[in-house]
């Protein structure tokens, strides 16, 4: 039998298993189940898995994932001093409930919702503002859909929520095609105009009758305030004719292979607000209203199974369905019992989405190293038995770059002090306050992170890969940012480890830059370069910090 094969049939026991556990196995938590439901445990799988991350590894790893950042070099010498069993599960915990947290969320699934579309109809601003607090809330995932997807921007409110059905312009291809993807896991741009061509499971009907939510919805712009927002229109069929037959067809509102929901009969009067140039008319019955109903309805199993991948694949380095918005046939998930774990979980669990996050954090699977166990030449990366190279976004590498070099301290201790000198009420316990502080440091250095990601960023495209384009490449060489955070007169780092010798400047180097005490080759080679530049050992420091900056080790997350 296939090792994989083996894999999924274990998988698929674990599945019974939980579904008839008795009074004792209900007591197990989700991380033991998913690990059982890889593979770990099993001869075939523990014979290839890697080694435990040792806990400098991940206090880094965990601190990317859930706070957007690297820990502080202290925060991992306390870490790795911690000798206490349980650890990796209370920094967790700690993480999760932190501002950073939020803030991590917000950046992820901005990208992942707006795919870096720049603000139009909804301030920027207000809109990942609105994201944070969601994340701070900890609010479920089928109640931050249905949010976004019955906002009309009409209510000030709430018109945050609707940046992205307002930001899409109301265009119904635009709209339809992003639905689809983000929220279902499913691209059908290729189905609009027949049935997709190369994936049997995408029918035209499939868009069409997505698409049939929101065809009567339009822009509408008030003509004093020249704000957007949310019309729409009492009928509106969608009828569709394949472009390989001369049939037509027409669908009501429906998703995938879910029933059609029928127009109730008609009203006698069909409207609330009537159609109107000076005013966006509003239905009695609204067919964009019933997406939202529609997409969280526990029958469509396509949402939860989406969103579980997504947040897999967020811990994990890739989805269990990969390409995240490619789930067909064809494509099946890698661990398809596994996948139906993780997601009928999060729906028992109100899609509490920090849950989720925690359980999967908690996980060997999550826990493992980035090498290979010796004799291991490779494993193929859908095994899940080897932790993957993830690409520090272009958040997390700026946060990290500010951190690593002693700007985000530099400037909190300023902020501070700032604070302190206007002598506000209560100032002394607001700057100790750790939403305060996040808050006073997004606001001072935003504008780095802005930078950064339109660097290295990329409009309407999410990726799990790093190239390095000839821009980027200049940016990090010869940026005026970088060069000031490590320059003579500025750089908080390059000044302190210039106060050090030799291990002890080796040692904080290490710290600071990897999250991680050096190896005794790096040790040697380090000392002996500042020893080869003895007459200038700030410019070598410099060199040393700049090299760091721009290697693979700092770029991603392992």
């Amino acid at each position: 039998m296939n090792p994989r094969d083996s894999f999924h049939t274990l998988a698929f026991a674990v599945v019974i298993l939980v579904s008839t556990a008795g009074s004792s196995d209900a007591d197990t938590p989700l991380h033991e189940w998913i690990d059982m439901a890889v593979g770990v445990g099993s001869v075939g799988f523990d014979s290839v898995a890697a080694d435990d991350a040792g806990d400098a590894a991940f206090a880094r790893r965990i601190y990317l994932d859930l706070a957007g950042t690297i820990p502080s070099a202290e925060q991992v010498r306390q870490f790795i001093a911690d000798r206490s069993s349980d650890k990796r599960a209370r920094l967790i915990d700690q993480l999760l409930t932190s501002p950073q947290y939020a803030r991590r969320m917000q950046y992820a699934f901005d990208t992942m919702l707006m795919e870096r579309r720049p603000g139009k109809h909804i301030k920027t601003d207000e809109w990942r503002n609105y994201l944070r607090q969601s994340f701070a809330q900890n609010k479920p995932w089928d109640q931050l859909v249905t949010e976004m997807l019955t906002a009309d921007g009409a209510d000030e409110k709430t018109r945050p929520a609707a940046r992205f059905l307002l930001d899409r312009e109301m265009k119904t291809d635009a709209m339809t095609r992003d639905l689809s993807r983000i929220f279902l896991g499913r691209d059908l741009q290729c189905a609009q105009c027949h049935d997709h061509p190369n994936v049997e499971d995408y029918l035209q009907r499939h868009y069409h009758g997505l698409s049939a939510f929101l065809n009567r919805s339009y822009l509408f712009t008030d003509p004093k305030s020249k704000q957007a927002s949310i019309g729409e229109k009492a009928e509106g069929a969608v009828k569709f004719t394949s472009v390989f037959t001369s049939e037509s067809d027409e669908t009501a509102p429906r998703l995938l292979d879910l029933p059609p929901i029928e127009d109730p009969p008609a009203a006698k009067e069909p409207y609330t607000v009537k159609p109107d140039k000076k005013v966006r008319s509003v239905p009695v019955y609204s067919r964009r209203l019933l997406l939202a109903v529609a997409m969280t309805d526990p029958a469509n199993v396509a949402f939860r199974r989406n969103i579980a991948n997504r947040l897999w694949a967020l811990m994990m380095g890739r989805g269990i369905v990969e390409p995240l918005d490619m789930w067909h046939a064809d494509n099946p998930p890698s661990h398809p019992a596994l996948l139906d774990l993780l997601a009928d979980a999060l729906a028992d669990h109100d899609y509490d989405m920090r849950y989720l996050l925690r359980e999967l954090a908690l996980t060997k699977i999550y826990q493992r190293s980035s090498q290979y166990k010796s004799g291991v030449e490779s494993v193929a990366d859908d095994h899940f038995s080897v932790a993957l190279l993830k690409p520090l976004s272009p958040e997390q590498l700026a946060w990290s770059m500010m951190q690593a070099t002693a700007l985000t301290d530099a400037t909190l201790k300023d902020l501070k002090a700032k604070h302190l000198a206007v002598g506000a009420q209560n100032a002394s316990m607001q700057i100790e306050d750790p939403l305060w502080q996040e808050e006073a440091l997004h606001n001072a250095l935003k504008d780095h992170v802005e930078t950064f990601a339109g660097l290295f960023g990329i409009v309407g495209i999410q990726t799990s890969r790093f190239d390095a384009s000839a821009n980027q490449a200049l940016f990090l060489r010869n940026g005026t940012a970088l060069q000031s955070w490590i320059a003579s007169d500025g750089g908080q780092l390059t000044a302190h480890l210039d106060t050090l010798k030799p291990p002890q400047l080796v040692d904080e180097f290490y710290f600071s830059m990897f999250s991680r005490p050096p190896t005794a080759e790096e040790i040697q080679f380090v000392t002996l370069f500042l020893e080869q530049h003895q007459g200038d050992q700030e410019a070598a420091i410099r060199q040393l910090l700049w090299a760091a900056l721009s290697s693979a080790e700092f770029r991603f997350n392992h």
